[in-house]
């Protein structure tokens, strides 16, 4: 008998070795069909759910922790995903003369398709005072695009054109990024159509002093070759997920010398939920005044690094003075994730919302500290807070919110809350302030849809009725 084989059993080892392979196959056979073969009908829904699932996968950022945001590869698959979802966007803004417009100004830039029904994020420096905006995709289709919201504090802009079956970019990781990682930028630069360049990771968490005094400037520094017309384009990794949006370079002359920044996607994604929600970005506060770390302060308190933000005032009852924090404190890291600069803390705050609870390890008296607590908004309260967005109040000067339940129930009444009004403007010039609440419009109770139809119409004087906080007396404003 050969020693190789079934030959080398007897009867009844053969018999049983059948019959486990039976088994085996039988066995194969019912997870085959439990979990293989399925009804392919899809009903309504399951293609809601589908959507749904879409959604969540795009937006959520739990699913991608795990993963490091790409991995060595060619550009050509990153590069195709990419053109196909990036666009050109041209703004035109139309110079009023005694109601006639005598001529135009435009700009181009570009922009990043996220959904497939039609949702564009760019730069606000692109799009904003734009009269006209005009969407180019990359199969040279044309649409005409409607704003849906605008961000000072991170120069992002959400576009909707009215389509769908878009090709769109997936978000990617920017945390996970890493100093020497290729990377892809995609846009317009010069009005040239779909150009892609690469580079790599310079640098993660940059400020330059490009956006306002509470703007978040925690940028991706690459060298990849970005010029006039990239802004609003797409960063990419060299799986083709968008981890970044250009928005800025540094430049004696207006023109690329090495170096390029752009918004972390992690970031950006937040501020895109909010304005697809809410048409304005719910920005969450710590209530505290923060500087960088430096040497002198790191050897004061007995640091062993010159790393954090260090707290150089505490609102009084806000999410920090809560849970006790002071001046002098240093904030280390927020839910575990490193704040070495201010540019870093900033970056994560911003992209929470108010009533979001996080961990902070704060360097107190030479040991570190854990504390938690719930973010606040602006006026200190958990809620989420409702401006009015319409292009005419901004012409009057004029920036406008919804009272809050809890403004509400102190002041014992309903209204507009003018959150400010810009200098010299019509508004300015009619002495309103901030802090009037507007409670009635031409003698109406006031509403948003009545504020916007009376200040949307040609018929002038607009009398406004209304109080301050604090005060009990009824002011009375007339509008030219």
């Amino acid at each position: 008998m050969t020693k190789f084989g079934i030959y080398s059993m007897n009867r009844k080892q053969f018999l049983t070795f059948l019959l486990s392979n039976i088994v085996l196959v039988l066995v194969s056979l019912i997870i085959y069909h439990q979990y293989y073969v399925k009804d392919q009908t899809f009903d309504t829904e399951r293609i809601k759910a589908i959507a749904v699932a879409e959604k969540e996968i795009q937006f959520s950022s739990r699913y991608k922790d795990r993963f490091i945001s790409s991995v060595p590869t060619d550009f050509i698959n990153a590069a195709n995903l990419s053109r196909e979802s990036v666009v050109s966007i041209n703004s035109i803004i139309q110079n009023h003369s005694n109601n006639e417009v005598k001529n135009y100004a435009s700009t181009s830039g570009s922009g990043v398709i996220v959904t497939k029904d039609g949702y564009i994020v760019t730069n606000r420096h692109v799009v904003e005072n734009a009269d006209r905006i005009t969407v180019i995709l990359n199969n040279q289709k044309e649409y005409l695009a409607e704003i849906k919201g605008m961000d000072s504090n991170t120069d992002l802009a959400l576009l909707k054109i009215p389509t769908d079956g878009l090709p769109y970019l997936v978000f990617g990781n920017s945390d996970s990024l890493q100093v020497g990682e290729w990377v892809l930028a995609v846009g317009n630069p010069f009005k040239l159509s779909s150009t892609v360049t690469a580079g790599i990771v310079s640098a993660k968490g940059r400020a330059i002093d490009l956006l306002e005094r509470t703007g978040i400037e925690s940028f991706i520094q690459t060298d990849a070759v970005v010029n006039r017309g990239n802004s609003g384009g797409a960063l990419v990794n060299t799986k083709g997920e968008l981890v970044g949006i250009n928005t800025a370079i540094i430049s004696e002359d207006g023109n690329y010398e090495g170096f390029s920044f752009a918004i972390p996607i992690n970031l950006a994604q937040k501020i895109i939920k909010d304005l697809m929600e809410y048409g304005v970005v719910q920005r969450a506060w710590l209530g505290v005044e923060v500087s960088n770390v430096d040497n002198e302060i790191a050897e004061s308190l007995n640091m062993k690094q010159v790393a954090g933000a260090y707290i150089e005032m505490v609102y009084k009852d806000g999410a920090a003075d809560e849970v006790g924090l002071k001046r002098g404190d240093v904030i280390l890291s927020v839910n575990d994730k490193k704040t070495n600069s201010v540019a870093q803390f900033t970056e994560e705050l911003g992209k929470k919302r108010p009533g979001e609870k996080i961990s902070l390890r704060i360097f107190r008296n030479s040991k570190e500290i854990q504390v938690r607590t719930t973010l606040k908004n602006q006026i200190n309260t958990t809620e989420v807070v409702v401006f009015l967005k319409d292009k005419i109040f901004e012409n009057f000067g004029l920036e406008l919110r919804m009272l809050t339940d809890y403004e509400q129930n102190l002041c014992q009444c309903q209204g507009i809350y003018v959150s400010s009004v810009m200098q010299n403007s019509i508004a300015d010039k009619a002495n309103i302030e901030p802090g009037y609440i507007i409670q009635k419009v031409n003698g109406i109770n006031v509403t948003k849809e009545k504020m916007t139809e009376v200040f949307e119409r040609n018929d002038r004087p607009i009398h406004l009725e209304g109080k301050y906080e604090n005060y009990p007396d009824i002011y009375n404003y007339k509008i030219e």
